[in-house]
């Protein structure tokens, strides 16, 4: 559905990373890192969506770090546009109120590499967490948007991944 209309990977991999949750963060080389792109592809898109005023850029030390511009007038509406792509639309603020110390939620699978399935593959990392409330979560959420979608509990090795909740240290 969004593949069509949103023609680059890289774009739409940005697009998740920032506007699933709106603490995302992320700087030039860490995201090349995390998408298992290329510096320059990520650059071009970051400068095209800073641009176009969808994303904030400050200095942190010796970085330009990125995030969603949550004042966008645009904001909202993309947010919601990206987690009904993701069939996410409720998951995420569910899984943070309810499952415990959740540290990080990670998208991996087919849809961190910008590919549209039919199977969500989502990491939660955290201390204490309530796997039984999020596994029945995942059963209803397939149920919901007709797409399998599975939550492990343990990092990722795979290098498609993004990280679409950090805490806050």
């Amino acid at each position: 559905m969004l593949g069509s209309l949103i023609t680059s990977k890289t774009r739409l991999k940005l697009l998740i990373k920032f506007f699933v949750s709106a603490t995302s963060k992320g700087h030039l080389r860490g995201l090349a890192d995390e998408f298992d792109e290329s510096t320059n592809a990520i650059r071009k898109e970051l400068n095209q969506l800073s641009e176009a005023g969808y994303l904030n850029k400050e200095q942190a030390q010796n970085r330009v770090v990125y995030r969603a511009n949550t004042r966008h007038p645009l904001f909202g509406p993309l947010q919601q546009l990206i987690r009904t792509y993701l069939g996410m639309d409720d998951l995420v603020d569910q899984v943070l109120e309810r499952a415990g110390d959740v540290h990080q939620v990670i998208l991996v699978g087919a849809y961190a590499q910008g590919i549209e399935a039919n199977h969500i593959d989502v990491v939660v990392v955290g201390d204490a967490l309530n796997s039984a409330y999020l596994l029945q979560l995942a059963d209803k959420t397939s149920t919901l948007i007709n797409k399998t979608v599975t939550i492990t509990f343990e990092k990722p090795v795979s290098k498609a991944q993004i990280i679409i909740y950090q805490k806050e240290d």
